[in-house]
């Protein structure tokens, strides 16, 4: 059976990406899902026939940002907690072997999915500003400002080195 260009294309680790965003945006109230729902979303989905077996590989280890490459460094989902995971984001931890590898599928490759590479901008976006609505540390920024405005850096410094020797 001849393979169709989407399965003939289609890297794995899209594949995993694509099912990820695909539950995150049919469960906006999910944080993240199990490697199991990953996996079966998957399956439902369909884009390869057969179905990979690589998926749950790439869903455990290989596309996860914040475990250590083995041997696939990608930094497409993000450990939440064991046997959970979520997209994973800008600003989020990861190895340092994983830098610079692929975060989201080319626009080109995911074949009928790239209005899920919009959604994904957006969802990042929102989380993102959500994050410094709700962070109470960075909800602190500025508040000290008001302490210095009336001094100079340069004279503050000569103030605090005042009586050293």
């Amino acid at each position: 059976m001849a393979k169709t260009a989407i399965e003939a294309e289609l890297k794995v680790a899209d594949e995993v990406w694509i099912a990820t965003a695909l539950l995150h945006r049919e469960h906006p109230e999910s944080p993240d899902f199990t490697v199991d729902e990953i996996v079966e979303r998957a399956k439902r989905e369909g884009l390869h026939k057969p179905f990979r077996r690589g998926v749950y590989v790439h869903a455990i280890q290989h596309c996860v940002a914040n475990r250590p490459p083995n041997p696939g460094r990608y930094r497409m989902l993000l450990e939440t907690r064991p046997g959970h995971r979520r997209l994973f984001r800008m600003g989020d931890s990861y190895d340092p072997r994983r830098e610079g590898a692929k975060i989201i599928p080319e626009r080109e490759d995911p074949h009928g999915y790239s209005g899920l590479l919009n959604w994904y901008r957006d969802w990042c976006a929102m989380a993102i500003s959500i994050a410094k609505k709700e962070d109470p540390l960075l909800a602190l920024r500025g508040s000290g400002k008001h302490l210095w405005a009336d001094e100079h850096t340069d004279d503050y410094v000569r103030r605090l080195r005042e009586g050293w020797e």
